[in-house]
């Protein structure tokens, strides 16, 4: 039986009609909603298989006005504010699947939405950690040409994590701390990559490591992955992280050493020939696979190749080739024919993936999507996230 919404002044209510106020009216939407005046007092139920909306307008309700929605369907549905609107709520206006709440109209176009599916809290938070790329070694003019910069450390809870370690553990978040993504900018020529990290209270510091800088004007170095050795001493690759890469590779004489991947270690250059850089990593968590951390490649007569996962060439009479941005490829080596730089190390990422069965966290800074049955947070710049009030 219909509810007697709305009551009519001196209307007589039939026993059938009191129980029919204790079971609202459930009306069910199998795609995008727009709610109307007739929807106060109901139970709207969203049962859609992707993304979708539910969009209150303005000038449509009147103070006091409830709705109950609820989401039931496989995809996220969305609470959206029409024209001149504001909805207010203290979690999240995205509904993954079970979850539900009540809006209130608090005049004709403000409403607070109060959620009746808790905080949404993940119990556990998978990431990928990736620091930005090491610079490739500079090239000097008839002393050496430069070693390939090291890739930046990975650290991953899925797929496969750097340096050949076992996989990192997913953190359990606390509801209500603003987790700070920290995403490391790659090395300039001949320069370490800078660290990427997450952060906040209660988690002990996820730190990735700058890839090691190539040699040249600087001597290699060691960093998430190492740096790769150069030429004019036959010098030694660096070392890189344990659990986030490998070394760089030895130089030869006069020919530059490729820089440590995430995957493998840098080759050692050759007779004339750079060294190859070392491969990254294959990590699955943005919902397909992609390669991160490969070493740049040094450089000789002939120029080594960048690893895969976003490595660097090494440069012959040209500057090296940099690092792709969040991959966290190193640099390639510069050329000593000419002097040239080495390449600059690839920007860091870091990328979050939870179950959609919460809510999305609140975020600052990061791309957000769907794929899988996990909501996935990629930062290619610095941002936030909390879950919960």
């Amino acid at each position: 039986m219909a509810t007697p919404f709305p009551f009519q002044s001196a209307a007589v209510l039939t026993s059938a009609q009191m129980n029919a106020i204790t079971t609202l009216p459930i009306s069910t939407k199998t795609a995008s909603y727009v709610a109307v005046v007739g929807d106060v007092g109901s139970r709207i139920v969203m049962n859609v298989a992707s993304a979708n909306t539910f969009t209150i307008n303005n000038s449509i309700f009147a103070e006091g006005d409830t709705i109950f929605i609820a989401n039931k369907g496989a995809g996220t549905t969305t609470i959206t504010a029409g024209a001149g609107v504001t909805i207010n709520t203290s979690g999240s206006l995205a509904l993954a699947t079970s979850a539900g709440g009540t809006l209130v109209a608090l005049s004709a176009s403000t409403f607070g939405f109060f959620s009746g599916s808790g905080a949404g809290i993940p119990n556990a938070v998978n990431y990928l950690v990736i620091a930005g790329g090491g610079g490739g070694g500079n090239g000097q003019a008839g002393v050496e040409n430069g070693g390939g910069g090291g890739a930046g450390g990975l650290r991953s809870t899925v797929t496969a994590t750097g340096g050949g370690g076992s996989l990192e553990t997913a953190f359990a978040p606390t509801s209500g701390v603003t987790y700070t993504i920290t995403v490391g900018a790659g090395g300039a020529s001949n320069t370490n990559g800078v660290d990427s990290s997450i952060a906040g209270t209660g988690l002990t510091t996820i730190t990735s490591t700058g890839g090691g800088r190539g040699d040249g004007t600087n001597a290699d170095a060691t960093g998430g992955s190492g740096g790769g050795g150069g030429g004019a001493t036959a010098g030694a690759g660096s070392a890189g992280t344990p659990n986030q890469g490998f070394a760089g590779g030895n130089g030869g004489a006069d020919v530059g050493g490729g820089g440590g991947g995430a995957g493998v270690a840098g080759t050692a250059g050759g007779v004339a020939s750079g060294g190859g850089g070392g491969n990254g990593v294959a990590v699955a968590i943005s919902g397909s696979s992609v390669t991160y951390g490969g070493g740049g490649g040094g450089t000789g007569s002939t120029s080594g190749a960048g690893g895969t996962g976003g490595g660097g060439a090494g440069g012959v009479a040209v500057p090296g080739v940099a690092g792709t941005a969040n991959l966290g490829g190193g640099g390639g080596g510069g050329s000593g024919n000419g002097s040239t730089a080495g390449g600059a190390g690839g920007k860091g990422v870091v990328i979050l993936r939870t179950p959609d069965t919460v809510s999305v966290g609140l975020t600052s800074g990061a791309i957000v999507s769907q794929a899988g049955g996990f909501y996935i947070y990629t930062f290619n710049d610095s941002g936030t996230i909390k879950w919960g009030a």
